[in-house]
């Protein structure tokens, strides 16, 4: 049997996701991928997403929360009241609810085009 793609496999994991913001993690997997070429697998048991390199990743463990990690070391150079904590090479977005992923919508795009300017995208 053919090894899934990498589109394929997160698809898979999507299929078989037990959290009770799945509808919001499809929407901010949406979102993410609106924004720019990035392209979609799974690192960390999770959707992520990179271009030319790591990017962002989801972290589902907590089933009260979604937390967005933004682990790649150019992000601390973007401005943002979404972007939460204060290390060196990282920051999180935490998405508690429907409303939280709909109000942070656009924020998160700009976020995400900021990046790519930055990474030549």
């Amino acid at each position: 049997m053919a090894k899934l793609s990498e589109a394929e496999q997160v698809a898979a994991y999507m299929e078989t996701l037990d959290h009770p913001l799945k509808a919001e993690v499809e929407t901010l997997r949406t979102t993410i991928k609106s924004a720019g070429p990035l392209s979609e697998r799974i690192k960390w048991n999770a959707p992520s997403y990179y271009y030319k390199e790591d990017f962002v990743t989801f972290n589902l463990h907590d089933k009260r929360a979604i937390r967005l990690i933004f682990h790649h070391p150019t992000i601390v150079t973007i401005k943002s009241d979404i972007l939460e904590g204060d290390w060196t090479d990282r920051r999180i977005v935490y998405i508690k609810n429907a409303d939280e992923a709909s109000s942070k919508k656009a924020e998160l795009e700009r976020v995400i085009k900021d990046w790519l300017e930055i990474v030549g995208g």
